[in-house]
């Protein structure tokens, strides 16, 4: 099975590099840079949410408060 998909894999790499330079540039703008920032706004979601867990709310300090 991996062996059928590293040839596949092989295929598209080779396809894609001896392709013309602006198909190239089509498909890293259309497939390239919508996974980035897709990656980029999962990791900016994880962080914010490991960050929130981590560190404590402005209701758990009590003593800056004024009574």
């Amino acid at each position: 099975m991996f062996n059928g998909l590293a040839d596949w894999w092989d295929g598209v790499e080779l396809w894609l590099a001896q392709a013309w330079f602006p198909v190239q540039f089509v498909l890293v703008m259309v497939v390239v840079v919508p996974l980035c920032l897709a990656a980029a706004w999962v990791l900016d979601k994880l962080v914010g949410l490991f960050a929130r867990r981590l560190t404590p709310g402005r209701d758990d300090d009590s003593s800056d408060t004024p009574a």
